[in-house]
């Protein structure tokens, strides 16, 4: 019997980049069309060989991503990348998606931060009127800007929690600025009702999860990998309900782990931690979320039940309305349910002439 296919698994996607989501084909359409030039690594190199644990290393990850963020230049080009990660997400199962975007990295391309985030929340009600995906919106603070910064997007989020923003995020280099700084802006994403969803346990180990669980009281935590290198932490991840927002191509991208099989998705499960898979970066990574799943099953030796314990815990870990957790909680179980074998049909007995 053939395998069930993970393109058809219901789930939902919680840890993708605004930028990182674009197509490939997207990005040398739009950076032709816009003069701008792109290097090798975007072009002919795709996706790039990448490695970020030491500072060179990210230094040149952030260069090609702040690159393929200037080709997005126009309001249709911001509408058009939200309307294709919403049709890639749909093709690969996903029927809610939390896209993650600093405003702060458009802003002055677009007239400052209140009217990019209206441009994006625009974006995203067309997009998900075109596909059926529905889509929240994560708005990030930069780990490198100052924390007064992060507050100011923490109050603009809460302001447009009424229209799609769901969570208060925290991404960029973690050496580069430490979880506890920025424990203000998360109070009031907090105080506003929005999910708190920090980057953690990535490039540096647990001591960086442990800030973001007890200073940002985060709900998720994006990649936390590295707290399985610490028990008692982990065994706190799994009291609380947090949900691990694990990315294994991007961890492997990064030279976070040597390869797939090294991401400890396994032991993670084994302690009980709930695990969102995601895809972080597609565009620098290639390979969108089904891959992962499809990794689940192949280096984790994951099973179809365990598959579809993975679906929803990205679905219970979400901001999804009601309605639409409801509707792909039971999709799982229909994807998950036995197979009826077809049957012969019976043909009636050729009458003689």
């Amino acid at each position: 019997m053939e395998p069930r296919s993970v393109f058809a698994l219901p789930k939902a996607h919680l840890h993708l980049h605004f930028t990182g989501s674009m197509r490939h084909s997207t990005l040398v359409e739009l950076a032709a069309e816009h003069g701008v030039h792109l290097p090798e690594a975007l072009v002919e190199d795709w996706p790039p060989r990448l490695r970020a644990t030491d500072e060179r290393g990210w230094f040149r990850f952030q260069r090609l991503y702040d690159i393929a963020r200037s080709v997005l230049r126009r309001p249709e080009d911001m509408y058009r990348l939200l309307r294709e990660a919403a049709e890639d997400e749909a093709a690969e199962g996903s029927g809610w998606l939390e896209i993650q975007v600093d405003p702060s990295g458009y802003a002055a391309r677009f007239g400052g931060l209140t009217p990019t985030i209206e441009l994006v929340l625009d974006a995203a009600d067309v997009a998900e009127a075109a596909t059926g995906v529905g889509i929240g919106l994560v708005i990030a603070a930069n780990r490198t800007k100052h924390p007064l910064d992060a507050k100011t997007l923490a109050r603009l989020a809460v302001r447009h929690r009424d229209r799609r923003v769901v969570g208060f995020g925290l991404s960029n280099d973690e050496r580069r600025g430490r979880a506890y700084d920025f424990e203000g802006a998360f109070r009031i994403a907090r105080r506003g009702g929005l999910l708190s969803v920090p980057h953690g346990g990535e490039l540096l180990g647990p001591a960086s999860v442990r800030e973001c669980l007890e200073t940002l009281g985060a709900d998720r935590i994006g990649h936390g990998v590295r707290a399985v290198e610490d028990p008692a932490l982990l065994e706190q991840i799994v009291r609380r309900g947090v949900t691990l927002e694990v990315c294994p191509s991007s961890n492997v991208g990064l030279g976070v782990a040597p390869t797939a099989a090294d991401v400890p998705v396994r032991a993670l499960l084994a302690a009980g931690a709930r695990i969102a898979l995601g895809a972080d970066d597609p565009l620098l990574f290639g390979s969108r979320l089904a891959r992962q799943y499809e990794l689940a099953r192949t280096e984790y030796g994951c099973t179809d039940a365990e598959l579809a314990e993975l679906a929803r815990a990205s679905i219970r870990g979400s901001a999804a309305p009601p309605d639409v957790r409801k509707r792909l909680l039971a999709g799982v179980d229909h994807w998950l349910s036995p197979v009826e074998p077809s049957r012969p049909r019976h043909r009636a007995p050729a009458r003689c002439s």
